[in-house]
């Protein structure tokens, strides 16, 4: 016969259970340099992803999601923070310390800005980040806060980041050793265990820990929000021995795609085969940024990873919510909302009933009446962006320096005001026919926005930095 107290304990411990039941799971999957059309279910018919393409087919597809920078760290800053990563002092990838200071980036993310897991985890959730991190920490640089410090219960990772992590040995690949030296050099580094495993089994062990994390929560009685963020697709490309190919450029990347669908696929079946995960999970599926040149392209959107065209920007965006989303809207899509990373946090916070940091000022704004499928509501400010420091263009290319979205015109130019490019999106979405002499009213209105935006912003950046030189393919 139980005692009163061990009645007491069972009954509060069944409420902590049923409250954390009425909290919606978030898992939010980050995929790194994935094209806005290197999907199935976005039209590429070579490539294999029937899980991520079932996602689709059970959620909403958005056609106009884009990250607030086109290469990785500040990207990942915006979906992490909510502000424009400029602010932050994050404009191009997070390097070594010495051309961290040449190009003017910060080593890491800042202790003091917005980190949303923050927020969700004061308000109860069970927070977990695992995969590529990229906001501080690997090459020459240790002295940086660790993934947890920004509101993580675990956290695992890879040579961008430091505690715990899993360095590539890479067998196509004639590094010394058979491992890539960028991860020795975070084995050195040392603050955190580290573990060797190949390069083609790293998805499959971020989606492992992925549904580890989830029994964690389940175990603390806790919703969980967690970031899965693989660093499939960038390179080195090496999947699976059966997937490799003949071994080209255009071979690796299918067998990667493949590969990544077939692990990621396992999470999405764990999830959607358990009554409860399936009823309370939200699933948002993105990348951080355009596609690598050398790699793949972005369909009909012109430009790749590193420069602000839409290809650089623009990336697939899928949503899964069954408990949300109605059984009319599954598999539809959503061509009308403009929405970015900078919103995430807010709405992410909004679905948790977690409080935004108090004082703090965000740039995003929630869409959760979108993402669930209640509206196509349309952003009420425009997107700003401003170009890695260290990405001038390609050969003779000459990349605009600053962009600007508003309503369906986008805006292109150079710091200076010269090289001006508008484009109607909604007519043209491979930028393709410059307005700039035709409607010179748009472009002197938005050029106005766009230069009071770059002097008023509070950005932590040094234009002195800003190259001018094309880069070499």
């Amino acid at each position: 016969m139980k005692t009163k107290y061990q009645l007491f304990l069972i009954i509060f411990l069944l409420a902590g259970y049923i409250k954390a039941q009425d909290k919606t799971n978030i898992l939010f999957v980050f995929i790194d340099d994935m094209g806005y059309a290197d999907l199935g279910c976005y039209g590429n018919e070579e490539v294999h992803t029937p899980h991520i393409d079932q996602l689709a087919a059970e959620g909403i597809l958005f056609t106009q999601f884009y990250v607030n920078s086109p290469i990785c760290s500040p990207s990942r800053t915006a979906v992490t923070t909510g502000n424009y990563p400029s602010k932050w002092g994050i404009t191009s990838f997070i390097n070594t310390r010495q051309h961290n200071e040449k190009r003017g980036v910060r080593h890491s993310l800042s202790l003091e800005a917005p980190s949303v897991a923050r927020n969700l985890q004061q308000a109860g959730y069970y927070t977990a980040h695992i995969g590529k991190w990229h906001m501080g920490g690997g090459r020459d640089i240790k002295d940086v806060p660790l993934i947890t410090e920004y509101g993580f219960d675990e956290a695992v990772t890879q040579f961008e980041g430091l505690g715990e992590r899993y360095l590539a040995i890479y067998e196509t690949f004639n590094y010394k050793n058979g491992k890539r030296g960028l991860d020795l050099k975070s084995e050195k580094l040392g603050r955190g265990e580290v573990h060797w495993e190949k390069r083609d089994k790293l998805t499959e062990i971020f989606v492992d820990r992925t549904i580890t994390a989830i029994e964690n929560a389940r175990s603390a009685g806790k919703p969980f929000y967690i970031n899965l963020w693989p660093d499939d697709i960038h390179t080195p490309l090496e999947p699976p021995k059966h997937l490799r190919g003949d071994l080209s450029m255009k071979a690796r990347f299918l067998g990667v795609m493949h590969e990544m669908d077939r692990q990621i696929g396992r999470l999405f079946d764990y999830i959607r085969n358990d009554e409860n995960l399936k009823n309370n999970t939200l699933i948002v599926f993105t990348s951080d940024n355009g596609p690598d040149k050398a790699v793949n392209g972005a369909g009909p959107l012109r430009g790749y990873k590193t420069n602000l065209f839409e290809g650089g920007v623009r990336e697939p965006f899928i949503v899964w919510w069954p408990g949300e989303i109605a059984i009319r809207k599954a598999g539809s899509k959503n061509s009308k909302t403009v929405l970015a990373g900078i919103d995430l946090p807010l709405t992410f916070m909004e679905i948790a009933g977690a409080e935004p940091d108090a004082g703090a000022k965000y740039d995003g704004e929630s869409m959760l009446k979108a993402i669930s499928g209640k509206t196509q509501r349309k952003r009420s400010q425009p997107l700003y962006w401003i170009r890695p420091p260290d990405r001038p263009g390609y050969g003779l290319d000459n990349d605009p320096d600053l962009a600007m979205r508003k309503g369906d015109y986008k805006l292109l130019m150079d710091f200076d005001g010269s090289n001006l490019q508008l484009y109607n999106l909604k007519k043209d979405v491979g930028e393709t026919n410059n307005l700039k002499d035709v409607e010179e009213d748009k472009v002197i209105e938005m050029k106005n926005e766009l230069d009071a935006w770059l002097v008023n912003y509070p950005h932590d950046i040094q234009l002195d930095k800003y190259s001018t030189k094309p880069l070499k393919k």
